[in-house]
C-alpha cells in the first residue's frame, strides 16, 4: 500500500445541522491544536450531504464559530465564498463525482455488489450463514480476521467486522463510511483526530483503505464530554445547558478563556497549570497527553475560567467589549452614554464583575436618575446610628470637598467623619445607598468622582426627604 503524504494534515469536518456544540469545538480545537504544534495543515471540511436537515444558517453559524475561537483553517471554503487549497471541492455536495470514481474502483476490484437497490463493499473471506434472533431471519457472516488500531490515544485497538455493509443508498447517496474515507484519502489526511463514539466505525473505514489499497491514517479519539453532575449522567447533548458555543458568545465570553478551557477537556499539559496563554497550549499539545477517560464539563468552572481573563484585559480592551455588550442590549442607555463617561464606569466595574453580564445591574445607577432601591440594603443602612443625621452633615460637606479623584474624596469624608467622632464606615453605607441604591459595588469614593459633585449632592437631597 502506498504511504499517505509525511507532513501533518488533519481535518475537522462538521455536518451543518444544528447549532455549534461544545464538543465539536473541542473536536475541532484538538485538530488545530496538533496542526499548529506539528507545523501541519488544518483542512476544514463541511459534511452537507444530509439535504433535509441542512442550512446555510448553520454552515455560517460553523464559520463564525470557528472564527471566534481563533482557530483560522488553511484549506476549506471561504466565508465569503469560494475554496482555500488544491484538494477540495471542500462540501461534501460537491464531491458527487470524486465518490462515483473510487465507487468505481472497488467495483472494478469486485469488492461491491448491489442488495435491495443499495451497493454494498464486499469484505474478505469465508462466508456462512446463522439464524440472527434478533432479525428473525438467516443472514450471512464473514469469517475476518480482527482490525487492529493502534490509536495514538487509546492504543491497541481490535474490532472485528462480520458482515458486508452498505456504501451507496438506493437512491444513489454515499453513506458516512465511503464519504468520509474518499474524502480523507483525496485531501491527503495523515491523522483522524476525532470523537470516541467514532472508533466503532474505524473498523469499517480499516477495511474501505483496504479496499482502496491505500494505508490508512493515524488514529486518534479523543474522550467524550460527559455532563455536569448538576445535568444528570451521561454525554454531554445539544439539548444540555452550556452545550452551546454559541451562548458564550451571546454572553460576551473571552473566546481565549473558552479556548483555553476546551484545551483541559481530555488533555494535561503535564502540570498543574491551568491558565494558559494560546501559543504556550500550541507549544505543548501533543496527542500522548490526550487522556483516555473521558471529560466531565464544568459550566462553573468555564465561567471563573472566564472571569480571569476578563480581569487581565487592558482598561481598552474592556471597555471596548462592555461597549459591545450594551449595544447588544435593546434600549440601552449606557450605549448612549458620552465616551469619556461611559470610560470612567466601566473602569470602576472591571474589578468587580464576574462576566460582562453583570455590567447591567452593576452600572444602571451610573445611567439613570431612575435606579431602583434594594429593600434589604435599605433596611439595613437606616437601622445603622442616625442616617438622616449624616446625611445631612454629608450634604452640608460637600460643597467644600476637593473631587478631583478618590484620593481627595477620602480624605474629606474622612475629615468630616472625625470631626463628628465618628468613623469612615458610619457615612459610607447611607451614602451609597442614596446614590445607587444599593449596598455593593465600586468604592464609594469612585462613584462619587464619576457621578460629580452635583449628581451626588442631587441624590443626596433626594434621599434624605424620601425617609
Amino acid at each position: 500500500m502506498p504511504p499517505m503524504s509525511s507532513q501533518v494534515r488533519v481535518r475537522f469536518a462538521p455536518s451543518p445541522t444544528g447549532f455549534f456544540h461544545i464538543g465539536s469545538a473541542r473536536t475541532a480545537l484538538f485538530n488545530w491544536l496538533y496542526a499548529r504544534h506539528t507545523g501541519g495543515t488544518f483542512v476544514l471540511r463541511i459534511e452537507d450531504t444530509d439535504k433535509e436537515r441542512n442550512s446555510e444558517d448553520y454552515v455560517r453559524l460553523i464559520y463564525d464559530s470557528l472564527a471566534w475561537l481563533g482557530m483560522d483553517w488553511d484549506e476549506g471554503p471561504v466565508p465569503s465564498g469560494g475554496e482555500r487549497g488544491d484538494r477540495g471541492p471542500y462540501r461534501q455536495t460537491g464531491r458527487d463525482g470524486i465518490y462515483r470514481q473510487y465507487l468505481k474502483r472497488l467495483t472494478d476490484s469486485g469488492r461491491t455488489y448491489e442488495k435491495d437497490g443499495a451497493i454494498w463493499f464486499r469484505l474478505p473471506g469465508d462466508r456462512y450463514t446463522v439464524f440472527d434472533e434478533r432479525r428473525g431471519r438467516e443472514v450471512e457472516k464473514v469469517k475476518c480476521d480482527p482490525v487492529v488500531i493502534e490509536d495514538r490515544i487509546r492504543g491497541r485497538v481490535e474490532r472485528v467486522e462480520v458482515e458486508d455493509f452498505v456504501i451507496f443508498r438506493s437512491n444513489g447517496s454515499p453513506i458516512f463510511h465511503f464519504a468520509n474515507v474518499v474524502d480523507d484519502i483525496t485531501m491527503g489526511i495523515t491523522h483522524v483526530i476525532r470523537g470516541e463514539d467514532h472508533l466503532s466505525n474505524t473498523s469499517k473505514h480499516v477495511r474501505l483503505y483496504e479496499g482502496f489499497e491505500v494505508t490508512p491514517p493515524a488514529f486518534a479519539h479523543i474522550p467524550l464530554i460527559l455532563k455536569s453532575p448538576e445535568m444528570g449522567q451521561g454525554k454531554m447533548s445539544k439539548r444540555d445547558k452550556g452545550a452551546l458555543v454559541e451562548e458564550y458568545r451571546s454572553r460576551f465570553f473571552i473566546p481565549e478563556a473558552v479556548v483555553n478551557y476546551l484545551a483541559l477537556l481530555g488533555w494535561n499539559p503535564g502540570d498543574d497549570r491551568e491558565k494558559m496563554p494560546v501559543d504556550e497550549i500550541v507549544r505543548l499539545f501533543d496527542l500522548p497527553a490526550v487522556n483516555q477517560s473521558n471529560a466531565r464539563f464544568d459550566d462553573k468552572k468555564l465561567a471563573h475560567m472566564n472571569m480571569a481573563y476578563l480581569h487581565e484585559q487592558s482598561r481598552d480592551e474592556f471597555v471596548a467589549l462592555a461597549r459591545s455588550y450594551f449595544a447588544s442590549q435593546p434600549n440601552s442607555a449606557p450605549a448612549l452614554a458620552d465616551a469619556g463617561y461611559f470610560f470612567e464606569v466601566m473602569l470602576l466595574a472591571h474589578p468587580k464583575i464576574r462576566g460582562i453580564e453583570e455590567l447591567g445591574d452593576y452600572t444602571t445607577y451610573f445611567f439613570t436618575e431612575d435606579y431602583a432601591f434594594d429593600e434589604k440594603a435599605r433596611a439595613k443602612a437606616l437601622k445603622k446610628g442616625d442616617p438622616k443625621a449624616r446625611l445631612a452633615e454629608l450634604i452640608a460637606a460637600i460643597p467644600a470637598m476637593d473631587f478631583s479623584d478618590d484620593a481627595a474624596i477620602e480624605i474629606g469624608i474622612k475629615s468630616l467623619a472625625e470631626s463628628k467622632g465618628l468613623g469612615f464606615g458610619d457615612f459610607q453605607a447611607i451614602a451609597r445607598l442614596a446614590v445607587t441604591g444599593t449596598n455593593i459595588g465600586p468604592s464609594i469614593t469612585g462613584i462619587f468622582r464619576v457621578l460629580g459633585k452635583d449628581r451626588v449632592m442631587s441624590r443626596l437631597k433626594r434621599f434624605s426627604d424620601s425617609i
